[in-house]
């Protein structure tokens, strides 16, 4: 591996440098004397047992290469493996290494010559999951990886199911070891008969192929059927020695040809039934989630509201909607309680768009719109349901409900639209505009005050910070791909016009996602000449910490803001409510919701991993100066943290 620039102002560790010099082989340590064998080692390092030098055979053992496999083989199945693969729209593979797939790891490296895919060395199979997830999303293509056995796929879980509540295809394989009788003691607890029984409640489709011919034809139409709407993961077991052992008849096996499936189009009576509705409707509005993939997508949304001038309410599932636009009322949604007609687009959770939920001792909700209101949904989402997780909201009674891929649908939709719309319709929906205009302007304007407020204030407001940081990067072609939770003061201040400037959230809601994902993104962003930046929550940042060594391995360039609010305040203001409930006061509700005593220090930690670090940063004033120095390390080409204390939201 080359050297790598340190960059910024971080000094290099002279004792990582000289590490090596000087350094003696470890051995077994010297017996204790019977009378300090049940005491403590205490004392300067002079007083302390020396370890012995190991004899020469015991320094042979550590340093001599492990014996020749008595078996040659030219070739094995993990080649083949690796052939299929790389004819698979595949860049990079996410793994942490282990015995159960070192068939197809020699693979990818000796015969693959680690290219398409190209490993992404991680230290945790959860990192590697949802760095894929972040990826996929910006990349608008899947990443792969590996899990080792059950265990690394139990790791892998939480990130499989995030990616499933966010439809993101994401390619999981692991390690099985499928032939009881070839199973060494240390594999049995690595094994299984079904390995993706674990998952198989949020993966679209797995397989556990038996033969090369089989793993073929299963990672090809797992490649397909996770990326065509409604995306989701997908996984499959491979067995160790089907990577492993010699290719029987090379010349039998055939590699199948992707042919990618053309979305399915919404029903054409339906989408002319839409288009009349929508032209006749005095107030209607589209709510939007995971919708736009590409810029046509965007295009067309924008081509359809402006052609109605009628309300957008984008919920940030995706980048779907200018936020500028005059016709973006995302924070405006009492407009709902006015529309006489709602089209609902990729919607995750209609119902929660629709309703007030009080969860305030008796929880209750209540609807957002008129009875009189018409309801369309229109998605792929309805294609493809399962059962036990309940991760597809309650029931919404709808008047329409078109099933078929928005993308897809909306030429369709924009010429029928259009057909119906003479000078009588124009003049109205001129009309409409200019007062959603003026109210958009009205919410940007109010906006832009609020953020005023505390703006000297120690800790810093979350709207500094997003305003410091929009002020840095907003000439450059730049990508935010992960904020703390409810922190939705970008969306109201800056100005997001492409699919690539936001990916959406987590999905299912687990913490740890924000930073491995942010740094999948910003690989899907790295040569593109785009400057990733994310802000992540202290808390989540602690489940997955070590995905900074695997930005700084990889130069994965990424501005990483830790909102350190030195809580989980979501939790705290929770066990706040229940301690007032019960009218037990609410000063004992930092035990088990607070990050102190002690403080994280994340700028050391990221020093440590080998990412540039700046902060704790307290004094507003030197922010803007942090944050200039942070973001030319990242257009250096490396990553970068800031650790910035913050107010709670």
């Amino acid at each position: 591996m080359s050297k790598r620039a340190n960059p910024g102002n971080n000094s290099l560790d002279d004792g990582r440098r000289n590490f090596l010099k000087g350094a003696t082989l470890a051995g077994a340590t010297a017996l204790a004397t019977k009378a300090s064998a049940n005491t403590a080692i205490s004392g300067s390092p002079e007083q302390r047992p020396k370890a012995a030098v190991p004899g020469p055979k015991l320094a042979a053992a550590d340093t001599m290469p492990p014996p020749a496999d008595p078996v040659y083989q030219t070739s094995s199945g993990g080649d083949f493996m690796v052939d299929v693969l790389k004819t698979l729209d595949i860049d990079y593979l996410g793994m942490n290494c282990a015995s159960s797939f070192r068939g197809l790891h020699e693979a990818l490296i000796n015969h693959g010559g680690n290219t398409k895919p190209e490993i992404i060395t991680c230290p945790h199979e959860e990192i590697a999951v949802h760095m894929g997830q972040g990826y996929a999303k910006m990349a608008g293509k899947p990443l792969a990886t590996i899990c080792h056995g059950v265990v690394g796929l139990q790791h892998a879980s939480m990130a499989m199911y995030n990616a499933w509540c966010d439809r993101v295809p994401v390619i999981v394989i692991g390690g099985n070891i499928m032939e009881a009788d070839k199973r060494a003691p240390a594999e049995w607890s690595l094994s299984a008969i079904d390995p993706a029984a674990l998952t198989r409640d949020f993966v679209k489709w797995d397989d556990q192929p038996a033969s090369l011919q089989h793993f073929a034809e299963s990672i090809v139409r797992a490649y397909k059927i996770a990326v065509t709407p409604p995306m989701a993961p997908v996984m499959l077991s491979l067995d160790a020695e089907l990577q492993e052992n010699p290719i029987e008849n090379r010349d039998r096996l055939r590699i199948p040809k992707l042919t990618p499936v053309i979305p399915p189009q919404g029903d054409d009576a339906a989408l002319a039934d839409l288009a009349k509705m929508l032209v006749a409707a005095e107030n209607p509005v589209i709510i939007c989630d995971r919708m736009v993939r590409s810029l046509a997508g965007m295009a067309h949304l924008v081509e359809l509201a402006e052609a109605l001038q009628c309300a957008v309410i984008d919920n940030y599932g995706r980048m779907n909607f200018p936020s500028r636009h005059p016709l973006n009322q995302s924070f405006r949604r009492s407009i709902l309680a006015s529309a006489d007609l709602i089209v609902a687009m990729e919607l995750n959770d209609l119902w929660g768009a629709l309703s007030d939920f009080s969860d305030r001792i008796v929880r209750s909700s209540s609807p957002r719109y008129m009875k009189t209101a018409k309801i369309v949904s229109i998605g792929a989402r309805g294609l493809y349901t399962k059962a036990n997780y309940q991760n597809l909201g309650r029931y919404q009674d709808v008047d329409i409900d078109i099933a078929g891929d928005v993308e897809a649908s909306l030429p369709t939709l924009i010429e029928k639209v259009k057909r119906l719309i003479d000078r009588r319709w124009k003049v109205a929906f001129d009309a409409r505009g200019k007062k959603l205009a003026i109210a958009k302007l009205a919410t940007v304007e109010q906006a832009k005050s609020a953020a005023t407020i505390g703006w000297d204030a120690s800790p810093i407001t979350t709207a500094r910070l997003c305003a410091e940081l929009y002020n840095q990067i907003k000439d450059e072609d730049w990508s935010l791909v992960g904020t703390s939770i409810y922190l939705s003061w970008p969306h109201k201040l800056w100005n997001f016009d492409k699919p690539h400037r936001w990916n959406g959230f987590s999905g299912g809601g687990g913490v740890g996602y924000t930073l491995p994902s942010s740094f999948g993104a910003a690989l899907a962003n790295k040569g593109t000449g785009r400057l990733t930046v994310a802000i992540g929550g202290d808390g989540d940042f602690m489940f997955t910490p070590s995905t900074l060594w695997t930005a700084a391995h990889h130069r994965i360039p990424l501005l990483y803001i830790v909102h350190n609010n030195r809580s989980y305040h979501q939790e705290y203001m929770y066990l706040q409510a229940m301690a007032a409930r019960h009218s037990r006061g609410i000063t004992r509700a930092d035990i088990g919701t607070t990050i102190s005593d002690p403080f994280v220090d994340y700028a050391t930690l990221a020093r440590g991993f080998g990412v540039y670090g700046e902060g704790p940063i307290t004094d507003p004033d030197k922010l803007a100066p942090a944050l200039k120095r942070a973001v030319a390390v990242v257009k250096s080409g490396h990553p970068a943290l800031l650790d910035v204390v913050m107010d709670q939201r």
